[in-house]
């Protein structure tokens, strides 16, 4: 068959070959087509109707023989076409015709692949232009996590672009209502409500930025972005302390030595105005409840962050720090409570409180057979390498209410 001559013959081929009874002739034909196959050799349908054996005897001019499947030659095909002047050029040129132009399956997945290459490029960008996401954009570059929220090239680069204009301004200092961030940074309020693939995926990278641990739920969530500068609301994120001053509020508390919990909304409008010389940190509400039973109005200044640091927290402790106080911390001896401290010494400068490698086997050289396995991921320990190589080395985990008596010893004044 030449590659050019008369052309088909339309009106009849698609009454020849066009029809419904023969649809499934066409598409194995087309399916080779794209495959760069041969049109060559016969092709069958196991369960021909009746109405499918017809349509074929009629191509033909003969029946195409006995059994219960319906075996059809496709070089007889491209006899008929051709003899008959209905499609001169034979059988490519008739499908072509009924069906459009074939793009061999090869060029159609080299043409996706590029789509997709070209659809990361604001990836690509962003780590290059602030490599501490070089490593979540490779993570998430492998992982399929784009392709599954985003299904096409296209949908997929509008994605990568929403994604990355909002990791580029964080984290947010000060912290932010993340619907008016939203407003500002992408035009929509709800751009980053739960269950957007921009906010599922800009989660993500805001996590590989802080250090937020995983997990799952609104509260977990709602934290994940306060670590990030990012609030749901200014009420919900709150910093538990006990006797600093500043403000009538704290000073009030801190005459009759009571715990006080601050929330985002007051230290965004009324910020303490003095800081005291120290100011030391916990993790667990239990040691700050206890210096307040032990010490009241006399314990040093304290402040509980609860856990990973809020939003509250963090405005707070980076409030102290610019008025001048020296911040001291104090967690669990577990690779969560190392997580924590890495966090808040990424927003807050801080100087370990009886909280390295020493302080550690201490602890367990005292606790010893009462203490807990440790479990969980390893992580590192920036301020005291050695304290993160003490805990793969014992294995044990000791919670702060373990040490208590000695932390309380430190809050007395």
């Amino acid at each position: 068959m030449g590659l050019s001559g008369p052309p088909a013959d339309e009106a009849r081929l698609r009454r020849l070959l066009g029809g419904p009874d023969l649809a499934w002739l066409v598409e194995r034909v087309r399916r080779r087509l794209e495959r760069g196959q041969p049109l060559t050799g016969a092709v069958s349908l196991t369960t021909p109707t009746p109405a499918e054996r017809v349509a074929a005897e009629r191509l033909l001019g003969r029946a195409p023989g006995v059994g219960r499947a319906l075996t059809v030659r496709l070089d007889a095909v491209d006899a008929v076409l051709v003899r008959s002047g209905i499609s001169p050029e034979g059988l490519t040129a008739a499908v072509t015709t009924l069906t459009g132009p074939v793009v061999p399956l090869e060029e159609v997945r080299e043409s996706e692949d590029q789509a997709w290459r070209e659809a990361y490029a604001p990836l690509t960008l962003l780590a290059e232009d602030l490599p501490h996401h070089a490593a979540w954009a490779v993570r998430v570059r492998d992982d399929g996590l784009v392709r599954r929220l985003a299904r096409t090239p296209t949908a997929a680069r509008l994605l990568l672009e929403q994604t990355v204009r909002v990791l580029r301004e964080l984290p947010v200092e000060p912290a932010r209502s993340l619907s008016v961030f939203a407003a500002d940074i992408l035009g929509s309020a709800h751009a980053l409500d739960d269950g957007t693939p921009v906010a599922t995926l800009a989660l993500s990278g805001a996590r590989a930025l802080t250090g937020h641990p995983e997990g799952a739920g609104a509260a977990w969530r709602r934290a994940a972005w306060a670590s990030a500068g990012l609030l749901r609301d200014d009420i919900s994120s709150t910093v538990l302390t006990l006797n600093l001053r500043g403000t009538p509020a704290l000073d009030w508390m801190a005459d009759v030595g009571e715990p006080c919990v601050l929330t985002l909304r007051q230290l965004a409008n009324r910020p303490p105005r003095t800081a005291p010389p120290v100011v030391h940190i916990c993790e667990n509400p239990a040691i700050l409840s206890a210096a307040a039973d032990n010490h009241g109005a006399d314990a040093r200044p304290l402040v509980c962050v609860q856990g990973q640091p809020s939003a509250a927290a963090l405005t707070l402790l980076t409030r102290l720090h610019e008025l001048g106080a020296d911040v001291r911390y104090h967690g669990d001896f577990d690779w969560g409570g190392l997580r924590i401290a890495t966090t808040l010494l990424r927003h807050v400068p801080w100087l370990p409180w009886r909280y390295t490698a020493d302080d550690y086997r201490e602890a367990v050289a005292v606790a010893g057979p009462d203490l807990r396995p440790l479990e969980g991921k390893p992580a590192l320990s920036p301020w005291d390498p050695d304290l993160a190589l003490a805990l793969t080395e014992h294995a044990l985990r000791v919670e702060e209410e373990t040490i208590l008596d000695v932390l309380l010893t430190d809050l007395t004044r």
